[in-house]
């Protein structure tokens, strides 16, 4: 007796058969030249999606520690951060900027309805000490994609750190993470990539890399 799904929910997706027996393959060493060889591949296969010639990192976690490394690494205590948010991932972003100990200024809107790109001018210029912008590119609660080229041109224009939430839309929605000024953008295997979830997708700027250097919220 064989036993078949098919999963209509947002993720994880459906695994291609190919992948499904790649799986079954035996382990290799994780510090040996055959792994390395495979994580080169992968990781330069992933940065023509995100369309980036920055830095790309593969963490073992789910795509929501994706974005809580992103939040840790560039936040420090009583920092102001703007989060735009018109859907659950949004609130969840919030909540991890909020845990980290910034000062969250929330630019929301009604669930179901994107974020307009002059209201975020407006209160970016009115907030002129937040330097980190947190954005989500497909707002998987609400099935909204938000017009991230404008958004992602506006935190650029104003000076700050654009920090895209991709986990739903990297893969399957068009981005272009370099040309667009994103510093950071996250995505998850279990969505567009149709692989087992467990691995996030993170690309880092050097904007990044230098704010990340400096910030002070406890990590490791």
């Amino acid at each position: 007796m064989t036993f078949s799904s098919q999963l209509r929910i947002p993720g994880p997706t459906p695994l291609p058969e190919r992948v499904v027996r790649a799986m079954s393959r035996p382990m290799v060493d994780h510090r040996g030249p055959e792994f390395g060889a495979i994580l080169a591949e992968i990781t330069a296969g992933a940065k023509r999606v995100f369309k980036t010639s920055s830095d790309l990192l593969l963490l073992t976690s789910s795509g929501t520690g994706g974005l809580e490394s992103a939040v840790a690494n560039l936040v420090s205590p009583g920092d102001e951060v703007v989060v735009a948010l018109c859907g659950n991932f949004g609130e969840r972003f919030a909540a991890l900027a909020s845990a980290y100990g910034a000062d969250v200024v929330r630019l929301e809107f009604e669930w179901g309805q994107p974020v307009d790109a002059e209201d975020l001018a407006l209160v970016l210029e009115r907030h002129p000490k937040a330097k980190l912008l947190l954005l989500t590119h497909n707002e998987t609660s609400t099935g909204l994609t938000n017009p991230l080229r404008e958004l992602a041109h506006v935190g650029r224009d104003a000076g700050r750190v654009v920090v895209v939430d991709g986990v739903s839309s990297i893969s399957s929605i068009e981005i272009e993470t370099d040309a667009w000024g994103i510093d950071v953008a996250v995505s998850g295997s279990q969505k567009g990539w149709m692989a087992p979830p467990g691995i996030a997708l993170v690309s880092v700027s050097e904007r990044a890399w230098d704010m990340q250097s400096r910030a002070r919220a406890p990590r490791y």
